[in-house]
């Protein structure tokens, strides 16, 4: 019995989960004229669509984020601390599952993506829900689950991108975004603290290499593995410096990481 104090209530996380996934479904039917905010700058324009459906995609990362603070208001581990921490986790999620949506064909394919979305979304909700008390019996691997969801959203977010074909001014911001968050949960995760210079550091040294691999003639696959290992090496730097290991053994796992994922790419050519 004493197990399910750390579950959420089957009913909340169900309206939760139900209701964001439906606000992602609108962005599917609900279909209205695009407009371009221009900006004219010397010898560049610059061109954002904007749509509905980007006020819905904001609308409901913005619901994803007060939805968590609701659910875990129930929590009894809680005693009243702030819950802005376990909002960062699941509004990414959004935000990643909406924009791969964007881009996915209307049928079978975007029907098997959004139900990937659903349980990625519900699995974040709980494993969110867990961590609130370290304690729980189930924290550790609930603590893993949330450092590998990290990882793959922002894989997935690259992957998307690329695939889209955006123009770079677009494609930045994006993934900034998502490598800043990812990076600054993990870490605030694995080290009990906010290291949000870390976490600036490397949402730009991934957009940096982003910004370099951008006109590159690679699929969407090895843009995503190429991005994906940076993020992995410096955060995981950036734990094990601050664990206090000797450099040379710092740096070490950090840059195995790194040479599998752009090997893996290469091989993937």
């Amino acid at each position: 019995m004493a197990a399910q104090t750390h579950l959420p209530d089957t009913n909340r996380i169900g309206v939760l989960t139900s209701t964001v996934l439906l606000a992602l479904a609108l962005t599917r039917i609900v279909r209205t004229p695009e407009f371009n905010l221009q900006l004219q700058l010397p010898n560049f324009l610059l061109s954002l669509p904007l749509d509905l459906t980007t006020g819905i995609r904001l609308l409901t990362a913005g619901l994803t984020a007060t939805g968590m603070d609701w659910l875990l208001r129930s929590h009894p581990a809680l005693k009243g601390r702030a819950t802005l921490q376990w909002w960062i986790l699941p509004t990414l999620t959004t935000f990643v599952v909406s924009a791969a949506l964007s881009f996915l064909p209307a049928g079978s394919a975007w029907w098997a993506g959004f139900a990937v979305g659903g349980l990625f979304l519900l699995l974040v909700f709980l494993a969110e829900y867990i961590v609130v008390d370290p304690g729980a019996p189930n924290y550790d691997l609930a603590l893993a689950g949330l450092t590998a969801i990290s990882y793959t959203l922002f894989f997935i977010l690259a992957v998307a991108l690329r695939y889209g074909s955006l123009r770079l001014y677009l494609e930045i911001p994006a993934l900034f975004f998502a490598a800043g968050f990812a990076s600054l949960r993990i870490l605030r995760l694995r080290l009990s603290r906010w290291e949000t210079a870390w976490s600036l550091g490397v949402a730009c040294v991934c957009v940096q290499v982003a910004a370099g691999l951008h006109y590159w003639p690679l699929s969407s696959i090895q843009f995503g593995l190429m991005l994906v290992g940076p993020l992995y090496a410096l955060t995981n730097l950036a734990v094990n410096l601050n664990e206090e290991l000797p450099v040379r053994r710092a740096m070490l796992e950090p840059a195995i990481a790194t040479a599998l994922c752009w090997g893996l790419a290469v091989f993937l050519r």
